[in-house]
């Protein structure tokens, strides 16, 4: 039986890149047709005491983007004799002793730099680069993303990039019983909802100051962590929420009036997806991935104050349900196939 090992140490993470690597590495994992050895920060992680009995846990606590992540981490996957080394992320160490699949969420900072040193920019494009060329399965979570590494590195790798998009996990669902926000976070009852960072391309300060212009009585809450927005400049009737406890957020979608964002640059976007899970309406940019998840009745506006405003005052009142593709399984099926391709190729 052959030998999978995944990098797992994003898993610890509470969103973003967390809960993709937690739910599709579990998913994968219940397939049961491999060995899969895990390499974590932690064995004490929560979500590893979840997992089938059916793989091996490796300590592996270097950090992202590090020294260590580039010298010692191929070390430790050189010990554990795998057969291909999956990450989801394209952070794969440059001398990688294995071959290996990534996951290629977006490009971001070929677009958007969001302040990032200079350091940390040209050891993004290394590594980028390195991963896409020495790759021999690029996942992409979105056509859009496809395009945009066909875009950078040339059409001649279009032909080891598969699509395999993101999930949404059934604690979103309309049906789970939502928790008491109102009490906990001392919110009001009537209002619009952005989850996400403040990063420089997620263009939350536009969507304060529409919700401003807009006079809409409804409040906006704004649960969004990282020091950026802490930047943010606040007008009456908008809440920030910050370090908000993970097993909360599928309530604030449950009893949200609208979901909204303007962003201006998005892989996936998988808070389009939550939103629609709990039968949230939908209020997003028309720019990027987007359109790929936000289904039928979201209401697709271009990321401008006066649009903002506008969708703002005038809210869509109806969701549609995520399309079955939209499942973890159905990832973790597709990514299998991607890596026997691989270990068969």
């Amino acid at each position: 039986m052959s030998r999978i090992g995944i990098d797992c140490r994003f898993a610890s993470q509470s969103v973003g890149l967390g809960t993709y690597a937690r739910e599709l590495v579990t998913e994968l994992l219940q397939q049961g047709n491999h060995e899969y050895v895990l390499f974590v920060r932690s064995t004490t992680e929560p979500w590893i005491a979840h997992l089938p009995k059916n793989a091996q846990i490796i300590v592996a606590d270097f950090m992202h983007y590090s020294f260590s992540e580039q010298i010692l981490f191929p070390r430790v996957i050189a010990r554990q004799k795998i057969d291909v080394f999956f990450c989801p992320h394209f952070n794969v160490p440059f001398f990688c002793p294995v071959p290996f699949v990534v996951t290629i969420h977006d490009l971001i900072l070929h677009r958007y730099p969001n302040q990032a040193h200079i350091f940390k920019r040209i050891a993004y494009r290394i590594l980028m680069q390195r991963a896409v060329k020495k790759a021999r399965k690029i996942i992409a979570v979105s056509a859009y993303t496809a395009s945009e590494i066909t875009y950078f590195y040339g059409e001649h790798f279009s032909t080891k990039i598969e699509i395999v998009t993101e999930g949404v996990s059934d604690t979103f669902s309309a049906t789970e019983k939502p928790i008491d926000i109102f009490r906990k976070y001392s919110i009001p009852k009537d209002f619009f909802l952005y989850v996400g960072n403040a990063k420089q391309h997620k263009n939350v300060q536009m969507l304060v100051d529409a919700h401003r212009t807009s006079k809409t009585p409804s409040a906006l809450v704004l649960v969004c962590g990282g020091p950026e927005a802490l930047a943010l400049q606040l007008t009456e009737n908008v809440h920030l929420l910050q370090d908000i406890a993970i097993e909360d957020i599928p309530s604030f979608y449950a009893q949200a009036r609208c979901f909204v964002t303007a962003s201006l640059y998005e892989g996936f976007c998988l808070p389009i997806l939550e939103a629609r899970k709990a039968d949230c309406p939908v209020i997003a940019s028309n720019r990027t991935a987007i359109p790929e998840v936000a289904g039928s009745k979201a209401l697709l506006i271009e990321p401008m104050e006066e649009a903002l405003a506008l969708a703002f005052a005038h809210p869509p009142t109806d969701s549609s349900p995520p399309d079955t593709k939209f499942s973890w399984e159905s990832a973790a099926k597709m990514t299998e196939n991607v890596l026997s391709n691989v270990l068969h190729g």
